[in-house]
């Protein structure tokens, strides 16, 4: 899976979020989704929800990690917790979020 994250970050706000790559399905779904679910978002904001995301598909399922309803879309995802390969797949746009948040300039691996 190969994915380019842009961002267009005014003010500390995402204004424009969209990527280009080829990979799974599930990485390309994560990828689209969460780029949808960035806009508006400030940067903190957007901190949090890369931690939440991470969360939701690594933690066991029980109690609010199975639910996370404040994920709304994200939360089709969840299920990928039960394949430890896919998760790899679910994070990988999330890992280059984080990395282009902290001027990470750098290619991101899950590997």
């Amino acid at each position: 899976d190969r994915i380019t994250l842009y961002l267009r970050i005014e003010d500390g706000v995402v204004k424009e979020a969209s990527f280009e790559g080829a990979g799974c399905a599930i990485a390309t779904a994560s990828a689209s989704l969460m780029t949808e679910a960035l806009k508006g978002k400030t940067e903190a904001e957007a901190e949090a929800l890369f931690g939440r995301f991470h969360d939701m598909v690594t933690t066991p399922a029980t109690g609010q990690a199975a639910a996370a309803p404040e994920l709304g879309k994200l939360a089709v995802l969840s299920g990928v917790r039960e394949f430890p390969a896919r998760v790899k797949c679910a994070t990988l746009a999330w890992h280059t979020l984080h990395a282009a948040l902290h001027d990470e300039d750098r290619p991101v691996s899950t590997e």
